[in-house]
């Protein structure tokens, strides 16, 4: 089962509410978990204090932050938050204060609330969001405003089809935790896999090529792989969706299909050149996702940012 002793709600003071605190009491009453209520705080005109001296950029940096932490107090009070403990750290890199304290709290779950675009009825991440989803050592639930229904809908996004023991092994992670949280949360868990179509250009340039007889073997190759993977979880085979196509689509499309509450995916942490040119399939999937996710790492994935003493 899940055992969360310290969840981290990242809290956004352009916000009315909060619903990462809301998510995160929700777990906390479920798991005896504790919560945490961070703010990362910083004033852009900071930056044009240069003629200060130091003593006075800190008071500055000191009086902008009780100023905060006051607010954040009284917002908690007006929510019914009022015993949560806090912590107002001054960055102009938000995610790196994140990740600093929960590498040096042992926190377990970071929650942090996602934004909603009012015309498309989509999410929208904020920078913020991708660092946390590339670089947080811990999963970070990433939540919209609504409940989280008994017999609700939650899906694990699984790549069955690769034979890569890092692919398999964070297979089977997403599954554990997926049926921890259908536990948790009374709901149904469902395994989502897609498959590539068939290429085009091998079909054109060799004669020989049976571009159906391809399709028909991964299909059935991903099939039995998930039927084979869903067995060992005890996942019946009405829960287990395979579809040809991109993730990015596959799994959004399915997620709407069955208006799922919570979709868990795996993310890999990539920097610099890669980043930029490679991307990552799931910051692709969970661009087009309008519901709850929660972003799992690997295990044995080193943050790029260390512990500080």
């Amino acid at each position: 089962m899940i055992e969360y002793k310290r969840i981290l709600a990242v809290v956004d003071a352009e916000r009315d509410n909060q619903p990462a605190l809301s998510r995160a009491y929700e777990l906390a009453s479920k798991t005896g978990a504790t919560v945490t209520a961070m703010m990362v705080v910083y004033d852009l005109s900071y930056d044009m204090t240069t003629m200060l001296s130091p003593d006075e950029r800190e008071a500055m940096r000191d009086a902008v932050t009780k100023e905060q932490g006051k607010w954040l107090c009284e917002q908690l009070k007006k929510q019914g938050f009022a015993d949560t403990d806090i912590v107002v750290e001054w960055n102009n890199r938000a995610f790196e204060s994140i990740i600093y304290y929960t590498l040096n709290n042992q926190i377990d779950l970071v929650v942090k609330a996602t934004k909603n675009h009012d015309d498309l009825a989509s999410v929208i991440f904020t920078p913020t969001d991708w660092h946390l989803m590339r670089k947080c050592p811990r999963p970070v639930l990433f939540v919209k405003e609504h409940d989280w229904p008994e017999g609700g809908e939650i899906i694990a996004a699984v790549n069955v089809g690769s034979e890569d023991d890092e692919h398999a092994a964070l297979n089977d992670k997403l599954t554990i935790i997926a049926n921890d949280y259908a536990a948790l949360l009374k709901g149904n868990v469902n395994l989502v896999n897609s498959y590539p179509s068939t290429p085009l250009n091998i079909a054109i340039e060799v004669p020989e090529f049976d571009p159906d007889t391809y399709h028909d073997a991964v299909k059935n190759h991903h099939q039995s792989e998930m039927r084979r993977h869903a067995q060992k979880y005890g996942i019946s085979e009405e829960r287990c969706i395979v579809q040809e196509g991109l993730p990015e689509k596959v799994i959004p499309h399915v997620a709407k299909t069955i208006d799922a509450e919570l979709v868990i995916i795996g993310t890999v942490g990539r920097v610099g050149i890669s980043a930029a040119l490679i991307g990552n399939t799931a910051e692709h999937v969970i661009d087009e996702l309008n519901c709850d996710v929660l972003a799992i790492k690997p295990d044995g994935f080193v943050p790029p940012l260390k512990v500080q003493n």
